[in-house]
């Protein structure tokens, strides 16, 4: 039995494995050597998934590790990449339908999933906007700014222009803390006091500033800081 051969037979193995018993069936290097599939056509890619898990650790942090890590790893290019960034596109895609244009109030839970699940792992800061209507519902998303490891600039003006293109009744902040700790710092509660103010000189709400880190959350309105 040629190389190739064999590894035409693993492949079909393990797909027909992962399609008859799900997740529970295959090893997290197995579930990774699924993905990687698409990025080589032919061969075995069971050590590049190996690598990659001792790598970074986990299938959740090489799903979250930026591209340059990703391409610092012997043997991954960018189909790899590709593969990996497009699995991680789609989880995060499921996780937001829940809270889609729908009352954010009562989707809370589904939104600080999909929080964390975008930006937890984020390398540096983030900055998104959350837009929302009269009725609280979800009208639109975006990335604002990107920082550093630490820092993040946020301009009030900036904020208040797209919340007023999106004709938001209110806005809820959100950013990522990459220490771990979602504590918020000085330099937080006084931007989150300047982003307010400049929102509400226009009528417009900030409903929330939320922090995300791998330790957990904190909201601003919760620990009384709003």
């Amino acid at each position: 039995m040629t190389d190739s051969t064999h590894a035409k037979g693993h492949r079909q193995r393990l797909r027909r494995r992962f399609i008859d018993g799900g997740r529970a069936a295959v090893a997290d290097y197995e579930l990774l050597e699924l993905i990687l599939f698409a990025a080589s056509p032919r061969g075995d890619v069971k050590p590049l998934a190996k690598r990659l898990l001792r790598t970074f650790g986990s299938l959740g942090e090489v799903a979250a590790a930026d591209t340059t890590r990703l391409a610092a790893v012997d043997g991954v290019g960018d189909a790899a990449i590709a593969a990996i960034k497009a699995c991680r596109a789609m989880a995060e895609e499921m996780i937001k339908t829940p809270v889609q244009e729908r009352n954010v109030l009562s989707s809370w839970r589904a939104l600080l999933d999909y929080c964390h699940a975008a930006m937890a792992r984020e390398p540096v800061e983030q900055l998104r906007l959350l837009f929302l209507d009269k009725s609280n519902t979800l009208i639109a998303e975006e990335i604002q700014q990107q920082g550093t490891i630490d820092e993040t600039p946020i301009y009030p003006r900036e904020v208040v222009k797209r919340a007023l293109a999106n004709e938001a009744a209110a806005v809820i902040l959100v950013h990522n803390h990459p220490s771990g700790d979602p504590m918020p710092s000085a330099a937080d509660l006084e931007m989150t006091r300047r982003i307010r103010d400049a929102l509400r000189a226009v009528g417009i709400e900030l409903h929330d500033h939320l922090i995300i880190a791998r330790k957990g959350h904190a909201s601003f309105r919760n620990l009384g800081l709003l």
